[in-house]
């Protein structure tokens, strides 16, 4: 037994120092050391030795065992580090190269715009408010003293869901929730998507979006309107802009008018931009009505105000020459990248 037993260590120390990886190394040990391994089936024949001879071949098993798993620890530790250095060579880092540039995406212009003029707008001490794309009739028509017979109500200029409740046609029911809701002093500006049967081209969507503010308060006049105005078109197109009102009509406002502003391109001197006139008409506003007051609760005579509105796509497309619509709707990646 006792040559057995060095026969195995002799042969499992020169087995394990060939080894070359540590999945070799482990079926050794298996071989070896394993329940059915070479040094346990040795170990189980001590039954047929005598009570004398028992310690020594014991002792004798015991430091093969021990030589093994001491030659197996040792080598499995080269073999780690040759492994490892295999590794780095495939993996080396070639510090010189060029870093791979991080892509970011950005903001669709847009919303760039609207961030843009609702920054102007709370400098200016409005807040923000919101409120529902599926409206009742009565505050996207009625309360803003749209007529029962006015064409916007038709099926072909509206998207009805009942007879009562709409897809709204306009930001301005968000301005009749708010004077509802709160009493004057009001500053608010509703910027939102808004709904309209209407043919797709380069200038026309039944999707697009709208921004509108109100002001209510005591003492509020025209000259209030027209300086507000003013001030947010120097702020969102450049202090050179000049602005220009004139006389038009709104159901909502009374007296109305629309605004133009220098063209951004030519500085108003006349290009194909503005047709050659030097002004862009960028938004519909006036007085708010008297009748839209009092549907509101607000005695109209304390507090008089303003509203106004405008198409935040045509302010999107007017501010970064877009000449076509529906590139804002397309999310080509191509498009949007110009705006990062």
């Amino acid at each position: 037994m006792k040559e057995k037993l060095e026969k195995i260590k002799v042969v499992a120390l020169e087995e394990i120092n060939s080894a070359s990886s540590t999945k070799g190394l482990e079926e050794i040990r298996i071989r070896l050391l394993g329940k059915k391994g070479e040094l346990t089936g040795v170990l189980k024949e001590m039954g047929v030795l005598s009570k004398e001879e028992r310690p020594v071949m014991g002792k004798i098993a015991n430091d093969v065992r021990e030589a093994i798993e001491d030659k197996m620890v040792k080598q499995k530790n080269i073999i780690k580090e040759i492994e490892q250095s295999k590794e780095f060579d495939t993996e080396a880092i070639d510090i010189t190269l060029p870093g791979i540039k991080e892509e970011f995406g950005g903001l669709h212009p847009l919303n760039m715009v609207i961030e843009e003029l609702s920054d102007v707008f709370i400098g200016m001490g409005f807040t923000i408010e919101e409120g529902p794309e599926l409206e009742w009739a009565k505050y996207n028509f009625d309360m803003l003293n749209v007529p029962k017979d006015h064409s916007a109500r038709d099926l072909q200029d509206t998207f009805y869901v009942h007879n009562d409740i709409v897809l709204r046609t306009q930001t301005s029911p968000i301005q009749v929730r708010t004077m509802l809701n709160q009493q004057p002093p009001i500053k608010m500006l509703a910027p939102g998507r808004v709904y309209r049967s209407d043919e797709i081209d380069a200038t026309h969507s039944p999707v697009f979006h709208q921004v509108e503010g109100l002001v209510i308060d005591e003492g509020i006049t025209m000259s209030d309107l027209k300086g507000t105005l003013d001030m947010f078109a120097k702020n969102l197109f450049g202090s050179q802009t000049k602005t220009k009102f004139r006389p038009h009509q709104f159901y909502f406002t009374e007296p109305s008018a629309e605004m133009d502003v220098t063209c951004f391109m030519c500085g108003g001197k006349g290009c194909r931009v503005c047709q050659n006139t030097g002004w862009i008409e960028i938004l519909g506003c006036g007085m708010v009505h008297p009748n839209v007051l009092l549907d509101c609760n607000i005695d109209p005579n304390k507090y008089t105000g303003f509203a106004f509105g405008m198409g935040l796509d045509r302010i999107t497309m007017i501010k970064y020459g877009i000449s076509d619509l529906r590139l804002m709707f397309e999310n080509d990646i191509r498009f949007l990248k110009q705006f990062k």
